[in-house]
C-alpha cells in the first residue's frame, strides 16, 4: 500500500481538512495569511492530521470533530515549523525557501505564535478538556524537546538516551497526541486510547530515526534540503553517537571534532565512518523496532482498510527516502 492508497481511505476527510486550514488562516493583518499560507501550502506530507483521520475512520467516527483535530494538529506542527528554521538558521524546507529567508525571523515567529493560539481556539471549540490536557501537555513537551536539542548542538558527549529524549519530545509527542487525542475525543476505552498513544510514540520515534539517517543517506533533490544539514549544525543524532561509541581512537576525535565546529568540512570523512561502522544499519535497525512496536498496537482495531492504512503507514516511516 503506498501513501496514495492510504489517502484514499479518508480523501473527503483530508480534502475537508485542507479546506479548513485555509478558512483558519483568515486574518485582518495581511502578511499573517500571507506567511501562513506559504507554509502550509509548501508541500508537507501532512502525517499528522493524516493519523488524527486514520484513527478516528479506524474507529468507524471520523466526523467534523475529526477534521478540526487534524488541522489544530497540523497548525501546531507548522508553527513549530517556522520556530524551527529560525532556531536552525534554516534556509531551505521542501524545495523551497523557508519563511524566515523570505520574510525574516521576526515574522516569522510571530506567525508562528498566530498558529499556535488560532490552534487553541479551535481546540476550545472542541469542548474536551481530556482532549485539551494532551493537546496542552504535548506543547510543553515539544518545546522542552526543542530546548534539549539546543542545549546538545556541538556537544558530542551527548549519549543516546538523551538523543531519545530529544526525539521523543521535539517529533514523537505530536504523533502521539494525534491519535492518542483522536481516541480520546471519540471517548474510546483506556485500553484503546493507550495502544492508539503508543502507536503514535513508536511511529514518531521511528520517522525522526528514519530523517537522522537520510541526513547521512538521503538525496537532497528527493529530500528538499540539503544532505549534512544535522552536521553543520552540530546536532549529535544517532548515526554520530553511535560511531564514536564503535569507532577507533581516530575515528571518534574526528567526529567529537566534526559535531564541535559544525559545518561540513569533514562531511566526505564522517559519512565513511557511519557507513563503515554499521552506524546508519544501526539507526535504521532502532527505527525498524519502532515500527514493529506501533504495529503490535492495531491488533486492537476492528480489520478494515483504516487499520491496513495505519499499519502501511508504519512500513513506509521507514522504507522512505525523503
Amino acid at each position: 500500500m503506498q501513501i496514495q492508497d492510504i489517502l484514499a481511505v479518508i480523501s473527503e476527510e483530508f480534502q475537508a481538512v485542507d479546506r479548513l486550514i485555509h478558512q483558519q488562516l483568515a486574518s485582518r493583518v495581511p502578511l499573517v495569511e500571507k506567511i501562513a499560507d506559504y507554509i502550509v501550502s509548501s508541500g508537507g506530507k501532512r502525517i499528522r492530521p493524516l493519523l488524527v483521520l486514520m484513527t478516528a475512520k479506524a474507529f468507524s467516527e471520523c466526523d467534523e470533530r475529526a477534521v478540526k483535530l487534524a488541522t489544530v494538529i497540523e497548525f501546531l506542527h507548522t508553527a513549530t515549523l517556522l520556530h524551527d528554521d529560525v532556531v536552525d538558521t534554516s534556509d531551505m524546507r521542501r524545495g523551497n525557501p523557508t519563511a524566515n529567508a523570505k520574510w525574516g525571523n521576526a515574522s516569522s515567529v510571530l506567525v508562528g505564535d498566530f498558529l499556535y493560539s488560532r490552534s487553541f481556539e479551535m481546540l476550545v471549540e472542541l469542548e474536551n478538556l481530556p482532549v485539551q490536557k494532551i493537546l496542552a501537555t504535548a506543547t510543553s513537551v515539544i518545546a522542552e524537546g526543542e530546548v534539549l536539542q539546543l542545549t546538545n548542538v556541538k556537544n558530542p558527549d551527548t549519549t543516546e538516551a538523551q538523543y531519545m529524549d530529544v526525539i521523543q519530545g521535539k517529533t514523537a509527542m505530536l504523533f502521539e497526541a494525534a491519535t492518542w487525542g483522536m481516541a480520546s475525543l471519540l471517548n474510546r476505552s483506556e485500553e484503546e486510547r493507550e495502544a492508539m498513544r503508543i502507536y503514535g510514540r513508536e511511529l514518531g520515534l521511528a520517522f525522526q530515526l528514519i530523517d537522522d539517517v537520510l541526513d547521512y543517506d538521503g538525496d537532497a533533490a528527493a529530500m528538499g534540503k540539503n544532505v549534512g544539514d544535522d552536521l553543520a549544525e552540530g546536532k549529535p543524532t544517532l548515526p554520530l553517537i553511535h560511531a564514536m561509541a564503535n569507532g577507533s581512537e581516530e575515528q571518534r576525535k574526528l567526529v567529537r571534532s566534526a559535531i564541535r565546529k559544525g559545518g561540513l568540512e569533514d562531511m566526505s570523512e564522517v559519512l565513511n565512518i557511519v557507513h563503515e561502522l554499521g552506524s546508519i544499519d544501526y539507526t535504521r535497525t532502532k527505527a525498524d523496532n519502532c515500527v514493529a512496536e506501533a504495529r503490535r498496537q492495531l491488533s486492537i482495531l476492528s480489520e478494515g482498510p483504516a487499520r491496513d492504512a495505519l499499519d502501511a503507514l508504519a512500513l513506509l516511516a521507514v522504507q522512505r527516502n525523503q
